[in-house]
């Protein structure tokens, strides 16, 4: 029975021809020699992994970028042939499913590359991964001041073969804080060096994020990896004021108005009581809430976009409605558009815009457009 009735009109609609834009718009920013990695994770950051990789493959991507093993095979399963890097390395286990699949993992032990030598050489094929660094993260990585051990725990490996090294930047896009994003090139460089010594040259050197593809050119390498930007969440990632490339949204969150009622003056709106009108309004419920991502803690606080003029959230959100001061749009009818994220007549509301509301990121916000909002793809 699914999808021979009417929907839910709560939607993201996803604009390849922006994504694509912003593709050329940040090749042309960072020049044409480091390899363009889109990063894709997390379902290209709430966007459609499937759908994005496809548009970023006919647009010449040469890599992408995931979490898990099961994000590589969904690519693959749905016609996705570049290379795939997996950020979240090999779990015991799953060492076959990389090779027959030819996913390159990140790996940082060496306890993981002994494990992964023995599969391929009991598959018969040559372990292809990339190298993680920690360099100040202080998250998943191979210290930088462990280097030589590890090098000395594979030497003897023969179906391992190392072709890129990467680290990530803790603060690339905190210019207060550049001298610590250059303290970690420096000890990125410092490893290069003792690999080089160890007789190994990878082809692919691999330090920037999207903040620090931007920022600092000499983090660019051969290869950069480009995640928020490349979706249009530039607002809060990039540091204001320093040039970048021009960017489009790639998102938009629409839905339409469900009811329109009339509040009387002393009447409350949602759980908790916590607004009281303090004169008669007309409020507009919205059928979306927490659970489609629209944060509870913007409850209050935010607004939407009715006809190109703001009204604000009344009350607490809950999980499945949002109500909303209308009294400004004269006429208003159920069936009218709504914008949560997106343009509106002159007006225009961005996931940086509600992250700064809710005390979060741009990412977070896009990541977290819960499973029942349907992606829909304008191509």
């Amino acid at each position: 029975m699914s999808g021979t009735y009417p929907k839910r009109p709560t939607a993201a609609l996803i604009d390849h021809a922006a994504l694509a834009f912003n593709v050329r718009s940040i090749r042309e920013f960072i020049g044409p020699e480091p390899k363009f990695m889109a990063v894709v994770k997390a379902n290209a950051y709430g966007h459609g992994a499937v759908e994005c990789s496809q548009t970023l493959e006919k647009a010449g991507v040469e890599w992408f970028g995931v979490a898990t093993l099961e994000e590589a095979l969904e690519l693959r399963e749905n016609g996705i042939s570049s290379q795939i890097l997996c950020f979240g390395s090999v779990w015991p286990g799953q060492e076959r499913e990389f090779f027959e699949h030819f996913i390159n993992p990140a790996i940082f032990s060496s306890e993981t590359a002994i494990r992964l030598d023995d599969a391929a050489r009991k598959c018969g094929v040559e372990a292809r991964i990339h190298l993680k660094l920690d360099t100040g993260m202080g998250r998943v990585g191979l210290r930088f001041d462990e280097v030589e051990q590890f090098l000395a725990a594979i030497a003897s490996l023969r179906n391992l073969r190392i072709t890129g090294v990467m680290t990530h930047f803790a603060a690339a896009d905190d210019l207060s804080q550049a001298d610590f994003t250059r303290l970690q090139m420096a000890r990125f460089n410092k490893a290069l060096e003792l690999l080089s010594k160890a007789g190994i040259a990878p082809e692919f050197v691999d330090m920037a994020n999207s903040p620090g593809a931007v920022v600092f050119p000499e983090s660019r390498g051969n290869m950069v990896r480009i995640g928020g930007i490349m979706y249009g969440l530039g607002d809060d990632v990039l540091p204001r004021d320093v040039p970048g490339p021009e960017l489009k949204p790639v998102l938009s969150l629409v839905t339409k108005v469900a009811v329109v009622k009339r509040i009387k003056a002393g009447e409350s709106v949602g759980y908790g009581r916590s607004f009281k009108a303090t004169n008669a309004l007309t409020a507009a419920v919205l059928p979306l809430g927490y659970n489609d991502g629209y944060s509870r803690r913007l409850s209050g606080r935010s607004e939407v976009l009715i006809r190109g003029v703001r009204c604000p959230v009344l009350g607490r959100i809950s999980m499945d409605w949002i109500s909303v001061d209308a009294s400004k749009i004269p006429g208003i009818s159920p069936g009218e558009d709504v914008v949560l994220i997106g343009h509106s007549g002159n007006e225009a509301i961005t996931a940086a815009d509600l992250a700064g509301i809710s005390g979060s990121i741009s990412y977070e916000i896009t990541c977290g457009i819960g499973q029942r909002v349907p992606r829909i793809h304008i191509k």
